[in-house]
């Protein structure tokens, strides 16, 4: 089953750009990334762009509303996502567990609905 592994990460425990902590974060996603590769679960998996990019769209009464911006205001902001392929949940929590993100925020685990 796949499941899909949102990266919400809190901008106030997120580690700064350039700082140690930050490259130490980098090193952890590309280590991350090599191991779930090796293991044959992964599917895709890409970081997103700042919020400031995001474009929202929205139908109410039938009348488009488009907005610069996230869809909404939260504390902890989507930055990036895994697709993996796992046999199970507590598999793909396993593997959540081990993503850098998860210690500025919360790594969403949510299993993909089979369409057809």
């Amino acid at each position: 089953m796949q499941y899909m592994l949102l990266i919400q990460s809190a901008e106030e425990l997120y580690p700064e750009r350039g700082s140690e902590e930050f490259s130490e974060m980098m090193a952890g996603y590309g280590s991350f990334t090599q191991e779930v590769m090796e293991a044959g679960v992964f599917v895709a998996g890409d970081p997103l762009q700042g919020r400031e990019t995001a474009t929202t769209v929205r139908i109410r009464n039938g009348q488009k509303t488009v907005t610069d911006g996230p869809f909404a205001e939260t504390k902890e902001l989507l930055g990036g996502y895994y697709l993996l392929e796992c046999q199970s949940l507590d598999e793909a929590l396993g593997y959540a567990e081990k993503i850098p993100g998860a210690k500025y925020g919360s790594v969403e685990v949510r299993p993909v609905m089979v369409m057809g």
